[in-house]
């Protein structure tokens, strides 16, 4: 058999499976900020949530629902609100380190993946809150009569 032509990793799971697994290691990497995973997980994961980074720096409605679909609400506003402004580069968002440990079950090798800038936390300025006039009872009563 011949060993061109073979993209991406497969981690022994099925299609759903493995898009499920993207889909969490992505979710955990933008609310975290850093994860650490295997190498292999890690690799796979970078190209994947660079070009998510890039839809959401576009800042559009389309680009959001686009992220909105592969991840949640919460994390697509998040990415776009929060972790894009903080980002000073074009490109290469993401970095992987290989960890000098092992995992203990399995000896498999592990390596972290985060974000190359520092990811500075937004503060949102509070908005002002209009009280409403309240609506006296002379006001309401005295306008029916006059419609009459």
């Amino acid at each position: 058999m011949h060993r061109h032509g073979y993209r991406g990793r497969k981690f022994g799971r099925e299609r759903d499976q493995r898009r499920a697994l993207m889909r969490g290691l992505m979710i955990s990497l933008v609310e975290h900020g850093t994860i650490t995973t295997t190498l292999p997980k890690a690799k796979e994961l970078r190209p994947q949530a660079e070009k998510m980074i890039t839809v959401a720096r576009q800042g559009s409605l389309a680009g959001r629902r686009r992220l909105i679909a592969k991840l949640n609400v919460d994390t697509a506003n998040r990415l776009v609100d929060v972790i894009v402004p903080s980002l000073k580069r074009d490109s290469g968002y993401l970095r992987v380190t290989r960890l000098d440990q092992r995992r203990v079950g399995d000896n498999a090798e592990l390596a972290t993946i985060e974000f190359v800038d520092e990811i500075t936390e937004v503060a949102k300025p509070d908005k002002p809150t209009r009280k409403k006039p309240a609506k006296s009872a002379q006001s309401a009563g005295s306008s029916k009569k006059e419609d009459k």
